[in-house]
């Protein structure tokens, strides 16, 4: 336990230090960690680190420097051990297991450890100019809504249980549902306790959302009701999360009245259960919003997001992801509205805060760089939407599995924004790429699909 090792080692370590990993990243991935740099940063597995920069540099990455496809990195990472306590972000000291015994010093990192990029350069090499250094520091130093946001994410997850049930929460809100399914499916097999196959049966479907199999999500969170059902009356805000779930996938499937007959009935159930402002109100109140907007009821969709986000404002701490969640669809009412200058501001009040909450390339970005894209469009400021577009098709390649319905909202974006240029050719290009990921993956009558489809055959006819 890393926690544990923490406690026995941490007094032979300075409070603050710097430790170094030395290693090769694609040219590709260099790139965008170019882009993102300012920003927030994660390593995804156990992160293993040294003391000694000779060995960093000398033994990984100026190695690498010479492969083709890669770039040499050495990354200088700026340790508090008073953010390590605060963050509960433990590390233990393993030099007498590494490879080149106390030489190297070896520190190791949990999974997920998140620093901000402070400075890249190029370090200088007569043998080769792929050789870079790269700055970062352990997230949360000086950046006291960091650390309010990371503490309220805790709290949030620890009502998911302990051990590898927590884990699999974390890999959810980390934006990594591929890992989440392989963990839940495995404790769904081993375990033989109603409860915990309802809470597996319902985080599965969490996880199928987030990889766009939508019907498969609805399928496993019936079964967690059916569950929670036959337990009684504890598990009514169990039932409440589950019903609040469905709604929300039937909205992204284009059945709004089984979305809104869901969530009404999460949030009935809620309001008995909950105090008034409770954050589980905000999210009742925010997916309804969500489904007004989509049957055209703009007032109601106002009403709902607004009474969300005052909710929100008592019950989160600053710089909550789900404070971007309600400035975006706030932004997206706007935006059907036609009044675009609102929505602009909206996208971006909630791009700015998903910068300050979430790492580098969650989808969550993908979908905000693409609304704004969406009213640079409108407002016919064409480059900056194209910008902002190619951005978030750019994070959706890194975050997304291959022919996630989202790819499309992506290519049809471009192709909207070059049906506008007049480049005819490149847009229906674009159309087509969506068009073929939206038949694949949403139901036929989605109008999703027949928009594509629009767009499509107005295109072919000014060519």
């Amino acid at each position: 336990d890393l926690h544990r090792e923490q406690q026995n080692s941490g007094a032979a370590m300075p409070s603050k230090f710097q430790v170094f990993r030395g290693q090769g990243l694609s040219m590709e991935a260099f790139e965008k960690m170019k882009k993102t740099k300012g920003g927030l940063m994660s390593f995804n597995n156990f992160l293993s680190t040294s003391r000694n920069r000779d060995i960093s540099f000398k033994n990984f990455a100026r190695p690498a420097a010479f492969d083709a496809d890669s770039v040499g990195i050495l990354f200088i990472m700026n340790i508090d051990t008073a953010i390590c306590t605060a963050s509960s972000t433990p590390f233990v000291n393993v030099k007498d297991i590494g490879f080149f015994d106390d030489k190297e010093e070896e520190i190791l990192f949990s999974t997920h450890t998140i620093f901000r990029i402070d400075r890249i350069e190029r370090i200088e090499d007569k043998h080769t100019d792929r050789l870079w250094q790269v700055n970062l520091t352990l997230a949360g130093n000086q950046d006291n809504d960091f650390n309010k946001l990371t503490a309220h994410l805790r709290e949030e997850l620890d009502v998911a249980g302990t051990g590898w049930s927590r884990l699999g929460s974390i890999l959810i809100k980390l934006g990594e549902p591929v890992e989440a399914e392989h963990l839940y499916q495995l404790l769904l097999e081993k375990t033989s306790s109603n409860g915990h196959k309802a809470q597996y049966n319902g985080e599965l479907g969490t996880v199928y959302v987030g990889i766009g199999e939508y019907s498969k999500a609805i399928t496993f969170y019936e079964r967690a009701i059916d569950i929670y059902k036959k337990m009684g009356p504890s598990s009514q805000l169990n039932l409440a999360s589950l019903y609040n779930n469905i709604g929300a996938v039937y909205y992204n499937m284009d059945e709004c009245s089984k979305a809104l007959s869901s969530l009404e009935r999460s949030l009935e159930i809620k309001k008995i259960a909950l105090s008034p402002n409770h954050s589980d109100l905000a999210d009742s109140y925010n997916n309804i919003g969500l489904v007004y907007c989509n049957m055209g009821e703009y007032s109601k969709a106002l009403s709902s997001h607004e009474r969300s986000l005052e909710i929100k404002k008592i019950a989160l701490p600053p710089n909550h992801p789900d404070f971007a969640q309600s400035y975006n669809n706030i932004g997206v009412v706007y935006y059907n509205m036609g009044e675009y200058s609102k929505a602009l501001s909206s996208y971006e009040r909630s791009l700015e805060i998903q910068k300050i909450a979430l790492p580098p390339n969650h989808p969550l970005l993908a979908d905000s760089y693409n609304n704004i894209g969406l009213v640079y469009c409108n407002m016919g400021e064409y480059s900056k939407a194209l910008s902002s577009y190619e951005r978030s098709l750019e994070i959706r390649k890194i975050a997304l599995p291959l022919n996630h319905p989202d790819f499309a909202l992506s290519y049809n974006g471009i192709g909207l924004v070059y049906d506008k240029m007049k480049e005819y050719s490149k847009a229906l290009s674009y159309f087509e790429k969506a068009r073929i990921i939206w038949e694949k993956s949403l139901p036929p009558s989605h109008w999703y699909i027949s928009h594509v489809k629009s767009n499509i055959e107005n295109v072919k006819k000014k060519m």
